[in-house]
């Protein structure tokens, strides 16, 4: 089993230390090319404008990508690779895979100074033999997942945060695509990603 990381900008690094610190065989990716021997992607977080001006100047492998997951290939992505997932931007025209019934707002907590950690709660976690205790989430410039359609299922929502707000999506799954607002790769705590890699385990059965 082999998983790409997306390494055209963001914490991709971090992602390829996670996956491997879990025991599976990482890869960067950063042509169509390379997408060819790989059964999983995770979407790292970023700079979501600059990943949609690459849309345009580097069509084939966003082209690429998107086919995969249309044909099955589990994709994670994080906080910008949440966004990037969306098939809906709120306020926002700028490139995008567009295959997740999702709606985001971007910068959803504010701007940088408003990041925050948080514990939350996980389910599937335990679900799938991954333990129940709750899971230390960084939220850096986090998006709001706004709204999802009802082949959306939503895997973990923030209690409270120290400004009020409550019951915000972070975390939700749809067939194929995993996504997360907050940064699991940040934290020593591996088991999201362990989660995500059952994931592709199963479809490559």
């Amino acid at each position: 089993m082999k998983v790409g990381v997306l390494a055209l900008q963001g914490d991709f690094a971090e992602h390829l230390q996670a996956i491997e610190h879990c025991g599976v065989e990482g890869s960067l990716i950063r042509r169509s090319s390379q997408l060819t021997d790989i059964d999983g992607l995770i979407i790292p977080g970023g700079e979501s404008t600059t990943i949609a001006k690459l849309t345009t100047s580097d069509a084939t492998i966003f082209d690429t990508i998107k086919n995969k997951i249309k044909t099955g290939m589990p994709v994670y992505g994080t906080c910008m690779g949440a966004i990037f997932l969306a098939n809906e931007i709120e306020g926002s025209t700028q490139g995008k895979l567009g295959l997740m019934s999702i709606k985001v707002r971007r910068n959803g907590y504010g701007p940088q100074k408003s990041s925050f950690e948080s514990n939350v709660n996980v389910p599937c976690l335990a679900a799938s033999g991954f333990g129940n205790t709750a899971f230390h989430a960084v939220f850096i410039r986090a998006p709001l997942i706004l709204s999802c359609s009802p082949e959306v299922t939503v895997l973990a929502k923030l209690d409270q945060t120290d400004s009020g707000e409550k019951d915000n999506i972070v975390m939700a799954k749809q067939n194929n695509m995993l996504v997360t607002t907050f940064h699991p790769e940040l934290t020593n705590d591996f088991r999201i990603h362990r989660y995500f890699l059952a994931m592709v385990k199963q479809k490559t059965k």
